[in-house]
């Protein structure tokens, strides 16, 4: 086949994913499909099907592709710099949305916008971080309410509840929601997130706060220190 034929060929193909894209969205698409339509925007007059394929084989999923760091995809042969540059702007602007998306949400009934915030978020990341999402009186999210506290190793990270309620107060929060991530994947509580919950708890009320909840996610799980936890948490 000539490279104008190669390259018709291509833009063909290219074109039929797209309108297929239009017409149904990503639903139907096999894995590597999902996967090669992201690459043609990344990567022009190329075929892009067979790195696809090999990243799909690496990583197992868009979900490992997404959270693979910028130094694993570019092992892959044929990467370049370009693609892992724009999955970092794709996994961020996700982020974004899902912020975004949790803002002026009532979150004591409806926690499921700013879980997949954090799902998402942490599922990139391979040590422990520690957030806070700050909520006004009506418990609803703060423009901008999600904050970074401590970040730790792969196993831990220490936290100290002066801290927590000093951001809260700090922005003039009425009610809070704490979560970390276990990079082990699995998001049981240990002795020290259940100690951690209690003093917390124990400061927001000494200060008027309303603490929701403490949530721990692990791979796709997540875990409600006040749906989930031990009765000797009395959240209110």
């Amino acid at each position: 086949m000539s490279v104008r034929a190669r390259s018709s060929s291509q833009d063909g193909h290219r074109r039929h994913l797209r309108e297929r894209f239009l017409k149904h969205g990503l639903r139907g698409f096999a894995d590597y499909e999902k996967i090669e339509i992201l690459l043609t925007l990344c990567l022009p007059r190329r075929d892009v099907k067979p790195l696809a394929k090999m990243l799909l084989e690496r990583f197992g999923s868009l979900k490992g592709i997404l959270e693979a760091t910028a130094e694993e995809l570019q092992e892959m042969p044929g990467i370049g710099t370009v693609v892992p540059t724009a999955f970092q702007i794709i996994r961020q602007a996700v982020e974004l949305y899902l912020e975004e998306q949790a803002e002026n949400r009532i979150l004591l009934s409806n926690s499921t916008a700013v879980e997949h915030y954090w799902r998402v978020r942490f599922g990139g990341i391979r040590y422990e971080v520690f957030e806070i999402a700050l909520l006004d009186s009506q418990l609803r999210l703060l423009k901008d309410g999600i904050h970074s506290l401590e970040e730790g190793t792969v196993d831990r990270v220490i936290v100290w509840p002066r801290k927590v309620m000093e951001v809260a107060l700090q922005f003039g929060a009425s009610a809070f929601i704490v979560a970390h991530n276990h990079p082990s994947d699995d998001p049981s509580p240990s002795s020290q997130d259940q100690l951690l919950t209690r003093k917390i708890l124990e400061a927001a009320e000494s200060l008027g706060l309303r603490f929701i909840d403490h949530l721990i996610f692990g791979g796709t799980r997540c875990h409600s220190m006040r749906r989930d936890g031990n009765q000797a948490i009395k959240f209110h």
